[in-house]
């Protein structure tokens, strides 16, 4: 029999309500409190929790003792300070959504913090989880493309939707779209070259979404577009090439590895909920590996359980890994993805942002998490 966990939630927007509907169909976990400033947010998020709480503030959320764990899913501004008070005022697990924070100030406060944190603290990296590029890494550490050279990853999505306070509209909140939407891309990286990103260059501009948005008399300075190219420190490369105004596209996904025997990509639909309905059912995850010799590719489709994309847009990946989150915490399995994972994906993201803006190549440097 599963052990009980009973969850706190910070922030029941979009986000923390598919982290509510996945708590749901996992064996063991309990949602006990919420705490959600929105009353139309807080309204949906009970909807989904029926013996959660509604609780004010942080401080009173800790004062609980019917909360084994927390799962924050706030505004990315946020995540920083309400980290550092959590590890200062308790030693609950945690799991916090991405980016762990978005000022490179925060970076080695969180790092000297979580250093001496007695529980778990574990980074939702949603992509790593998805079971088609589940099976790409797999297939990658199997060998199959033999010497790994490049790795390439293709997101061609829709434009940020609509947040409460419109705070995903401003680099000021989200730390700039390459933090914001990509450093999920560059732990992702990371994790299938096993190195570390040396250098980074990088294009991009706003030219298409939000330019006819003012809040407050200003208009959003997001990017909705990009090519990023990062060197490692074993040689290898990787590039991102992002648009956010490319909805129409059949993937939204599209991760390629090259390596002197094979090619070996794959390719991940986006929202079911998105998919025109009179194009017929949405695409199915497929790999396909294309060998140099005998030449001709060879394709796999990987089905998803309909119940885990019912229950959220990340392809089944936010319910994987709460299953590993819960067995870190109840059983003291490894955390997959930590607080370091965590940093180092968004200093990445943010070297990323100054190449834009410099027009030139960024060099990351492991002195404190830093680029100059």
């Amino acid at each position: 029999m599963s052990k009980t966990l009973r969850y706190g939630l910070l922030g029941c927007g979009m986000m923390g309500r598919e982290h509510l509907r996945n708590l749901s169909l996992l064996p063991g976990a309990l949602v006990t409190a919420i705490l959600e400033p929105d009353d139309a947010m807080a309204e949906q998020a009970l909807a989904l929790a029926e013996n959660a709480d509604r609780v004010q503030n942080l401080k009173q959320l800790l004062k609980r003792d019917d909360v084994d764990a927390l799962v924050i899913t706030s505004p990315n501004y946020q995540h920083a300070e309400q980290l550092l008070y959590i590890m200062a005022n308790s030693q609950l697990p945690i799991l916090v959504e991405k980016p762990i924070c978005t000022e490179l100030a925060d970076v080695e406060k969180l790092r000297n913090a979580a250093a001496t944190y007695p529980a778990p603290i574990w980074v939702a990296m949603e992509y790593r989880y998805m079971p088609p590029i589940a099976l790409f890494r797999k297939e990658l550490n199997a060998g199959v493309v033999g010497s790994l050279k490049t790795l390439s990853v293709r997101e061609h999505r829709f434009p940020f939707l609509p947040k409460v306070g419109d705070w995903n509209r401003f680099n000021r909140f989200t730390g700039g779209t390459l933090v914001e939407k990509c450093c999920h891309f560059f732990d992702l990286m990371r994790l299938l070259l096993q190195s570390e990103v040396v250098r980074v260059s990088a294009s991009g501009a706003a030219d298409v979404n939000h330019r006819d948005e003012r809040y407050e008399g200003q208009q959003p300075d997001i990017i909705d577009n990009a090519f990023v190219l990062l060197d490692f420190a074993n040689g290898q490369r990787a590039m991102l090439e992002l648009c956010m105004f490319a909805e129409g596209s059949r993937y939204q996904e599209e991760l390629c590895a090259v390596g002197d025997e094979a090619k070996l990509e794959c390719f991940v639909p986006g929202p079911g909920r998105f998919w025109p309905e009179h194009l017929g059912e949405a695409p199915v995850p497929k790999i396909v590996i294309s060998p140099r010799s005998p030449a001709g590719p060879v394709e796999s489709l990987v089905p998803v359980d309909p119940e885990l994309l019912e229950a959220g847009d990340h392809n089944g990946s936010t319910y994987y890994q709460h299953q590993g989150f819960y067995s870190a915490v109840t059983e003291g399995e490894i955390v997959d993805v930590g607080v370091e994972d965590g940093l180092r994906a968004v200093v990445i993201g943010m070297a990323a942002q100054r190449a834009i803006l410099s027009g030139e190549t960024v060099r990351l440097s492991d002195e404190g998490l830093s680029f100059s």
